[in-house]
């Protein structure tokens, strides 16, 4: 390693090399399921291989109702607020375990779709990497569900490095 977070092949790298291969920062979007832990243990080796900062977010995405419901819209911001809450403490929880592990950490718990607010974010701070997992669904569910990775692929102004879930690895 040359320099704060230079990735390297044993060489000394060019001043382009260097300018490309820079991470200082890596992103992991977590619902703090065990597909997220794994996507986390990637970027954990890449942040202790480069002494980078790993920022962590997780999307609240907004509760969606039926329109014909009379009474629906009360409590539902409630709701919201409560699902911020409890992510932020989890958030909290899982930043201290990576603090007590010697790591940089920087967390967020936004509202919103959640591609396009990991996206945001990863403008916003300059990301060198998200790391992230995926389901790998396919047919139907794929059409059904859509894919948040596929879309931070298609949006995100940094590279993606995509974890698919592996039930052997469990976190």
């Amino acid at each position: 390693m040359f320099g704060r977070g230079l990735l390297h092949c044993g060489r000394t790298p060019t001043t382009y090399e260097k300018a490309m291969f820079t991470v200082a920062s890596l992103l992991v979007p977590t619902d703090f399921s065990d597909n997220a832990g794994q996507a986390l243990s990637y970027a954990k080796e890449l942040a202790r291989a480069t002494n980078s900062t790993l920022h962590l977010i997780h999307i609240v995405e907004p509760v969606v109702y039926p329109a014909d419901w009379s009474y629906a819209q009360v409590g539902f911001a409630d709701i919201e607020q409560e699902l911020k809450d409890a992510s932020t403490k989890e958030m909290e929880e899982l930043a201290g375990k990576l603090k007590a592990e010697g790591f940089n950490v920087v967390t967020a718990v936004r509202m919103g779709r959640a591609s396009d607010e990991i996206c945001a974010y990863a403008k916003e701070q300059k990301i060198s990497i998200i790391s992230m997992g995926t389901h790998g669904r396919s047919g139907l569910e794929h059409f059904l569900f859509g894919s948040t990775t596929e879309r931070v692929l298609r949006k995100a102004p940094c590279p993606v490095l995509a974890v698919r879930y592996d039930e052997d690895k469990k976190s």
